[in-house]
């Protein structure tokens, strides 16, 4: 039987089409997704140069959970869009789709059980008067991806509104629609809630004018005649992500940070991006080929630290671009914390320093949000928080778990109980949550530097041991 399977896909393959073999025949596990700011995205700036994992995207990364509980290696195949996902999926193209997919009106492809709910959002310009029901988009011209399910809700409505258009792209994604809502250059878009909340840091001028159709579960979907046993395994695995809170981590993850920002906030942070970072990218770019860290999270952390000016100085004695103490500056050899090529190289050699001392087992991002972290609050700060976790049975090596325990640090029955004292934790929390939304941004609009292929921290000494930059506490 495994001989004549194996025959069978040659021979589809011949045709040109791929047919992936039973996954328990084949052992791979294939995907179906599509790109996008809520499913796959090529490029990460939170991992480390050489890693050879750059991918990323909420659902990327869940499926990527499901394939390593199965034990199974796991291929994505990218589609252009919703419907071309479903139609390759019903051509056995794949074992299963993940690509922010609702479960078909005709039931032609077994879907797993629900983990996110989606709404399609109608976005405007704040510029316009939003309209306050369906039959005023009358006469309007409204944007979509093509093949998305925002198209299909548009066409369902169309007999009930006269004149409503439904502009269909197959170019440009739900962010490139909203930036062109945001410049003015169409004055409508229909995208999903999740895209539009990320958006909205992109393009602070935009607006959610209405919901239009009903909200619907976020689904796997699985080739026609899928074996019930990998179904219902996958049903397995999303039931036991959500109660010992692996969906919710996730989750955190990827939208826990969207909406921390102000408009006025974020209408600032761009303008600083236009007028005052080019002055500053060469060295952000600089410090990144020593230490490895993306040249746009540090930029983020400056910017958090003293909105990127040089002569910044704090009531407690931190200065410069990156905002660091006269002890750390010392132990870094910095003569003077206002140059700003210094600042930033120090800054990042501190950054990188604190994520090498930090436990081995803390993966990516986790291990930059907490070495950040420790950035403002000081690593003894951290570790002391990081030991209270233990005694809340929460994760230390978990961001998601450990943003609800460093504001404990404030708390005198915690920080009475500690060597390191009373702690900002809080503050910390902030810092990075805001960092992360800027490096967001900064991803979008500014381009990715590639200037090593391994990051110092992962080269070896003479004796086979990773390489340390220095040590140091702030």
């Amino acid at each position: 039987m495994r001989h004549l399977l194996l025959i069978f896909s040659l021979i589809v393959a011949g045709c040109g089409k791929v047919v992936p073999l039973p996954f328990n025949e084949s052992g791979e596990l294939v995907i179906l997704t599509r790109v996008g700011s809520t499913t796959y995205s090529p490029d990460s700036p939170n991992t480390l140069p050489g890693s050879g994992n750059d991918a990323m995207g909420f659902e990327h990364d869940l499926v990527q959970m499901f394939a390593a509980d199965l034990k199974s290696r796991s291929r994505f195949v990218v589609a252009a869009s919703d419907d071309e996902v479903q139609t390759r999926l019903r051509n056995g193209e794949a074992h299963m789709a993940a690509a922010w997919l609702v479960a078909p009106d005709d039931h032609g492809l077994p879907a797993s059980t629900p983990f996110f709910e989606s709404r399609n959002i109608l976005v405007t310009h704040e510029a316009s008067l939003p309209p306050m029901e369906i039959r005023q988009l009358a006469h309007k011209s409204i944007h979509v991806v093509a093949g998305s399910r925002q198209e299909t809700a548009l066409r369902k409505i169309s007999d009930e509104v006269p004149g409503l258009k439904a502009v269909a792209s197959r170019q440009q994604t739900e962010i490139d629609l909203m930036e062109r809502v945001a410049s003015q250059r169409i004055e409508a878009a229909l995208v999903n809630n999740a895209e539009f909340d990320i958006g909205i840091n992109h393009f602070p001028v935009l607006q959610n004018a209405m919901q239009i159709g009903p909200s619907r579960p976020i689904v796997w979907l699985f080739a026609p005649n899928t074996d019930p046993a990998l179904i219902a395994k996958a049903n397995d695995f999303l039931e036991r992500s959500r109660k010992n809170g692996e969906l919710d981590r996730l989750k955190d993850r990827y939208f826990g940070h969207v909406n921390r920002l102000t408009q006025a906030d974020t209408l600032h942070f761009i303008e600083r991006v236009q007028s005052v970072l080019p002055r500053f990218r060469k060295m952000f770019q600089d410090a990144q080929t020593e230490t490895g860290i993306d040249w746009r999270i540090l930029a983020a952390v400056s910017y958090q630290e003293s909105q990127w000016e040089p002569l910044a100085t704090s009531p407690t004695g931190v200065r410069g671009i990156m905002m660091l103490t006269e002890e750390t500056a010392d132990q870094l050899n910095v003569c003077n914390r206002l140059d700003p090529a210094e600042s930033i190289r120090a800054g990042a050699r501190y950054i990188s320093s604190l994520r090498q001392s930090l436990p081995p087992g803390i993966s990516e991002p986790d291990r930059l949000w907490l070495a950040l972290a420790a950035y403002n609050l000081g690593m003894g700060h951290l570790k002391a928080a990081m030991h209270i976790a233990g005694t809340l049975n929460a994760d230390p090596n978990s961001w998601y778990e450990m943003k609800k325990v460093l504001p404990l640090l404030a708390q005198p029955k915690y920080y009475n109980r500690l060597k390191s004292g009373r702690g900002r934790g809080g503050e910390a929390v902030i810092m990075v949550e805001n960092i992360r939304v800027y490096t967001d941004i900064l991803t979008r609009r500014e381009m990715a530097f590639s200037s090593i292929d391994i990051a110092p921290e992962t080269r070896t000494d003479k004796s086979g041991k990773p390489r340390k930059l220095f040590a140091a506490n702030r």
